[in-house]
């Protein structure tokens, strides 16, 4: 499997210059707060395609002051086309700071989709504690970034759909006379919008068949795609749902003119999770039992990744053991246990982490630098 064997920051968050050599493939970062642990583990994150697991803006990367940074990560690939060493780094464009460049072994990518062919990673963030309490956005944005790391051109047919559905808005707000051109907004719609659900729909067909989820010690969690086009799209040929959506939006013109905004579309969609062994809605659950579902779903999307790719993707935790009693923190280090990959963990409270003494290295962030925490 993938592991980070070399990570270098510099002028990036509150890193001024960071060389560190993992020790062991699990790591728990153990520190303070403010002292630069979601600072690592978002640098890790940002070697993927996306914005990383903050979805910060570039202006928001470097260190406090400047306005160029970078970050650069040694991996090694056992298997697979892409096997051997590579050499990755991502930083600020020199010819235009607000902009990124990515570079492998040196040569700069013009698309940074090719680092997924030998990268991935999953993984959870304190903000997603919030999932169940947000609105259907914020749902949209935690299901497609599973799918991002099985299809990175999921992201493409995203903003396909979403770059039509605000020219239509705009061209019906703005009296919308052109009818041939609002038909070819709406047949760019209908065609990225149904191939972004039906991605959705498989990556929620393939977790909710995860068996191996039911051993994990979290609960198992079924997950339901609430969306008109993926109802259709379990009883009709894609094609024929694409047709289905054009006439819906031609007929709905003068609705979502007086709405603004298109009343159909994937930009529609919620996403909806309840434990499979007693059907009791994520919502309706206790705080400790949400996060424990969250985990579940994280561990059985690193699964999915690790069987279709044939690699396990990189995992990032911050702050995982928060709202998780010690029966489920215990069966978290079971499972990381049993994963062969880099696991980096962060935390305040380096006793909780006990149980995985014997098989982690624990780092502490200090002014900058990462210091062995005994």
């Amino acid at each position: 499997m993938a592991h980070l064997s070399r990570l270098v920051l510099t002028d990036f968050r509150n890193y001024r210059h960071l060389s560190w050599t993992p020790t062991s493939p699990v790591t728990v970062i153990v520190g303070e707060n403010g002292s630069g642990k979601t600072n690592l583990l978002e640098s890790v994150s940002l070697l993927l395609p996306g914005r990383g697991l903050r979805g910060a803006r570039v202006a928001d990367l470097p260190r406090h002051g400047g306005t160029r940074w970078g970050i650069a990560a040694r991996i090694d690939v056992p298997d697979g086309v892409e096997a051997g060493i590579r050499d990755l780094a991502v930083g600020s464009d020199p010819a235009r700071p607000d902009r990124r460049v990515v570079r492998l072994d040196g040569e700069a990518l013009r698309n940074r989709t090719r680092v997924s062919d030998f990268l991935s990673a999953v993984w959870l963030t304190p903000q997603m504690d919030r999932l169940f309490q947000e609105g259907a956005a914020g749902r949209r944005r935690f299901l497609d970034r599973l799918v991002l790391a099985m299809e990175p051109g999921h992201a493409r047919e995203l903003a396909a759909h979403d770059h039509a559905m605000m020219q239509r808005n705009r061209l019906l707000l703005s009296g919308g006379g052109d009818g041939a051109w609002l038909s070819a907004l709406e047949d760019a719609m209908a065609r990225h919008g149904v191939a972004a659900t039906a991605a959705r729909a498989g990556l929620v067909a393939l977790l909710n068949g995860d068996d191996a989820a039911l051993c994990d010690g979290f609960p198992a969690t079924a997950l339901t795609l609430e969306s008109e086009i993926a109802q259709h799209l379990r009883h009709m040929p894609a094609l024929a749902v694409e047709d289905w959506l054009r006439e819906q939006l031609a007929a709905s013109r003068q609705r979502d003119r007086a709405r603004g905004s298109a009343f159909l579309g994937a930009h529609r969609t919620d996403l909806h999770m309840h434990d499979r062994a007693t059907r009791r809605g994520a919502a309706q659950s206790s705080t400790g039992q949400q996060k424990a579902m969250l985990v579940g779903v994280v561990l059985s999307h690193a699964r999915l990744i690790a069987r279709a790719r044939g690699q396990a993707p990189l995992i990032l935790l911050d702050e995982p053991l928060v709202h998780l009693d010690e029966v489920r923190r215990n069966a978290l280090f079971r499972a990381i246990g049993r994963l062969d990959t880099t696991v980096m963990l962060s935390g305040t409270d380096a006793a909780q982490f006990g149980p995985l003494r014997d098989q982690a290295a624990f780092v502490m962030p200090r002014e900058g630098a990462l210091l062995p925490n005994p």
